[in-house]
């Protein structure tokens, strides 16, 4: 991983894994007893918290004994805290979460929500042990403006690059957010005005979606405006 993301600036960074299901095919669903959820609200997704608690323990304690081994943690360095629909691991380099909720769109289904955050050292993410036990994980790195954001400027000093090859925006009408396309970078980037949120094709290892996160931060710096954002 390139040099050029520092260590203060991957605490901020998040990184993201999204997959999902199906409600009815999770371990405790029995179907002479329920029924499938008609809409995502605080009810149902307590119900979805009871109906998915086996498979919630198993990955998350799946992850702790990993997390554990791998790192040489000793039991005072991790913690794992289950509170069925959601499961918090506390290392002491990194939070990771897992969190699975009910699709507002398809209610009969759920969603799962992994996130990686806080992770206190440059160094550490770059190790192997780290990347071995997130690899294939995360599919999305969100990273907080400090300052927040003009989406406006940022339109307005990529279309005023000089060599438009490098990257390109587009945006709605509206300009309340815009999505940019970096030359040699996979993923897109979207600017909120209040995050950075980067989009990969598949997922992967934090150690890789960093290597693209500081080859946009190097593009940026072809702009004051948009190396600002990202110092």
């Amino acid at each position: 991983m390139s040099s050029a993301v520092p260590g203060s600036v991957i605490a901020d960074i998040r990184f993201i894994g999204r997959s999902g299901g199906v409600v009815k095919l999770l371990s405790g669903f029995k179907k002479k007893h329920h029924t499938l959820p008609d809409a995502a609200n605080p009810v149902t997704n307590a119900f979805l918290g009871r109906l998915c608690t086996g498979e919630l323990e198993e990955e998350a304690e799946k992850l702790f004994q990993a997390v554990r081994t791998k790192l040489g943690y000793k039991r005072k360095d991790v913690a794992l805290t289950l509170t069925s629909p959601s499961a918090v691991l506390a290392a002491k380099d990194f939070t990771f979460e897992i969190l699975y909720e009910l699709d507002p769109a398809a209610p009969a289904e759920f969603a799962v929500t992994q996130t990686l955050l806080d992770v206190k050292d440059g160094d550490f993410a770059r190790t192997e042990a780290f990347n071995t036990i997130f690899d294939g994980r995360f599919s999305e790195l969100s990273f907080t403006l400090r300052k927040g954001a003009r989406v406006e400027a940022v339109i307005d000093a990529i279309e005023g690059l000089d060599d438009e090859t490098v990257m390109r925006v587009d945006y709605p009408s509206d300009c309340s957010e815009c999505t940019i396309s970096v030359e040699g970078v996979e993923a897109q980037v979207r600017c909120t005005g209040a995050s950075l949120d980067m989009v990969f094709p598949r997922a992967g290892a934090p150690q890789e979606l960093l290597e693209q996160f500081a080859a946009v931060r190097s593009a940026f710096r072809l702009s004051k405006t948009l190396s600002g954002l990202v110092a």
